[in-house]
């Protein structure tokens, strides 16, 4: 079958016509597409100009300076609250103090370590019961020095018994302890 010339125009025409209207429709949803990329780019650059970056950066260096401040604090209650070391070292205080005040430890007991909140800080706790024996000053100068060598402990509270001058009974204190130390948490 032989086309005509009129027959090859109406082809190309009709060819030309489809393509036109095939590029038309891609240039249609292109530029939609690109109406659309150009609304949220500029919404994007909308959020992005309320964000202040002077004030981020000027709480991110506040943040670093109570960090920094912070650091310090703990390094401090480090050093003025040792770590745990359990009623050995206390007791070792305890019996070189009460020898250089010529008293007596006649017991020492402890409910173990427990933790408390002292000014915001936790803490291990040890509390001690301590019962010593010797003459009235010796005991009140041992229940003083107590109260200054245990730096990171105090004393609670004291009972002093005096007991009647003709009995073979000696003059003893009950002292209560509690003795912090830095809790490191879990």
């Amino acid at each position: 079958m032989k086309l005509s010339k009129r027959s090859w125009l109406l082809l190309a025409v009709g060819v030309s016509i489809i393509a036109f209207a095939s590029l038309g429709a891609v240039r249609s949803q292109q530029a939609s597409e690109q109406d659309q990329l150009y609304e949220e780019l500029s919404l994007a650059e909308l959020k992005l100009s309320r964000i202040q970056l002077k004030q981020l950066s000027s709480r991110q260096k506040e943040l670093e300076k109570q960090l920094s401040q912070t650091i310090s604090q703990s390094e401090t209650t480090n050093v003025v609250l040792p770590q745990p070391t359990g009623s050995i070292v206390a007791s070792d205080t305890l019996f070189d103090t009460a020898a250089a005040c010529g008293v007596k430890v006649i017991a020492i007991s402890s409910s173990g370590l427990a933790t408390d909140e002292v000014e915001g800080t936790i803490c291990y706790v040890l509390t001690l019961a301590v019962r010593v024996e010797g003459d009235v000053s010796n005991l009140i100068s041992c229940i003083t020095k107590l109260n200054d060598d245990l730096t990171n402990g105090v004393v609670k509270s004291v009972q002093i018994s005096i007991p009647e001058a003709t009995g073979e009974e000696k003059p003893s204190a009950n002292i209560q302890l509690v003795i912090y130390t830095y809790y490191q948490g879990d």
